[in-house]
């Protein structure tokens, strides 16, 4: 199953990291990606913590853990590649059935923030 078939069929939950110039790492429950192709994916992001750490630090992790009641998902390391500020583009794919923060954190949603998938493991162990 191609990587964007199983985000797109699989419920579950989401975190993604970040850090900052420093090293500080910043940790933050986000949605499924959007895969703009098999190697690329964005995230819609409000003006907080993971976007700043992003401005000076390109590298994230993101991490998803699958609804079935056992440790099985798969861990995403990502390097940002661009951003945009589009409205109606974010709009346009914005989940709206599963994007619960998106009511508290409207008016601070400002970036779709694309990413290379640099490597994909399991969530527990280091092979496929």
């Amino acid at each position: 199953m191609k990587l964007s078939e199983y985000f797109e069929k699989t419920k579950g939950i989401g975190v993604i990291a970040t850090s900052d110039d420093q090293g500080k790492v910043g940790l933050a429950v986000y949605g499924r990606p959007h895969f703009i192709n098999e190697k690329t994916v964005a995230f819609i992001m409000a003006d907080r913590l993971m976007h700043k750490n992003l401005q000076a630090n390109p590298y994230a992790a993101y991490l998803f853990m699958e609804d079935k009641g056992r440790y099985v998902g798969k861990r995403l390391y990502l390097t940002k590649i661009k951003e945009e500020k589009d409205p109606s583009l974010i709009n346009q794919i914005r989940r709206t059935d599963s994007c619960p923060a998106y009511t508290k954190y409207k008016d601070s949603i400002k970036y779709l923030v694309y990413f290379r998938i640099d490597k994909v493991l399991p969530l527990i162990g280091d092979k496929k």
